[in-house]
């Protein structure tokens, strides 16, 4: 796509292949009272002097509050944090009556349970199209320790727990798999007796290796999402990591598309496909996915909520 012909919401899609963290901005308003807002475009710019900055879009109803303000903080939000985030993105009246906080030094808000915080003076309110830059002076700080929460492609994620359950299924015979969706449909090769498409694991990425065998068995174009499912197949032996995969439109070379919720008296190749199929039948309805650890028959959901972080 070339710059005469940007389409925003192309561009946001691809701005949304970087994975960043989480944080919630605060400040105090004019009369003193707690602001904040959910944002995922914060960096680091400097360590001397210390200075860092999150960019802020120009219709935000705390535009003129965050842009005048002498001081404000910056909350990374740790990695069970999810409904922090997603209520400081929405327009609620009181974002902070649901959640426990405490003042810095300067006054900011600051959350309990962060990963860290950071918080700054002012030092340059710098225009940038439909977005100005806060760039604020590192006055005080603390890192918990805690890990983070990631945000990518509009969804959250938790990088350290899903790169630990992948690294632990590559130390044996992996086989990778995906729930492969279209418009709340997702395929399943097979006639009488259905399957999730899947392939060998082997040296490389997982994803790149899952991405070219679906396009080479549909035909179409792939975006792997993430984690979906990570177990150990009792029955063949195999470390399992099945991904949520996205893909355009058009006719599948192999395999049809069916929506999940029909799918009640499918039979299928294991067990452990048709709970991964009735799980994400489940998931789709209420809108909050979830990534699977254990082996085929037992395990543990760790929800991880799809709703949107606003920068």
């Amino acid at each position: 796509m070339t710059a005469q012909h940007i389409d925003a919401r192309a561009l946001r899609d691809a701005f949304g292949a970087f994975p960043t963290g989480v944080t919630v901005v605060t400040a105090q308003d004019h009369a003193g009272l707690p602001i904040g807002f959910t944002a995922n475009s914060f960096t680091s710019v400097s360590l001397d002097p210390p200075l860092l900055l999150v960019c802020l879009a120009k219709t935000s109803r705390n535009f003129a509050t965050m842009t005048s303000a002498k001081h404000f903080a910056i909350n990374v939000l740790s990695e069970a944090q999810k409904d922090i985030s997603n209520t400081f993105a929405r327009p609620v009246e009181d974002r902070f009556a649901t959640v426990e906080w405490n003042a810095a030094a300067d006054g900011c808000p600051i959350l309990a349970d962060v990963a860290a915080w950071f918080e700054c003076g002012m030092e340059q309110v710098i225009d940038a199209g439909d977005h100005v830059i806060l760039m604020g002076r590192i006055a005080s700080f603390h890192n918990s320790g805690r890990n983070g929460l990631g945000y990518a492609r509009g969804g959250y994620f938790t990088p350290i727990l899903a790169s630990k359950a992948v690294s632990a299924a590559t130390e044996g015979n992996i086989e990778l798999g995906a729930v492969l969706e279209r418009d709340g449909e997702i395929l399943l090769l097979g006639e009488d007796i259905f399957a999730l498409p899947s392939c060998e694991g082997r040296e490389g990425s997982p994803t790149e290796i899952l991405c070219d065998y679906l396009q080479e068995l549909t035909g179409l174009s792939v975006t792997i999402g993430f984690l979906y499912s990570v177990y150990e197949g009792k029955s063949d032996g195999k470390h399992h990591i099945v991904y949520r995969a996205f893909t355009s439109q058009g006719e599948p070379r192999e395999g049809r598309f069916f929506k999940p919720d029909a799918l009640t008296k499918t039979r299928f190749k294991t067990s452990a496909t048709a709970d991964i199929v009735a799980r994400f039948a489940l998931e789709s309805q209420i809108g909050n996915f979830g990534v699977y650890f254990g082996d085929e028959t037992s395990g543990t959901v760790r929800p991880v909520s799809t709703k949107v972080a606003r920068a």
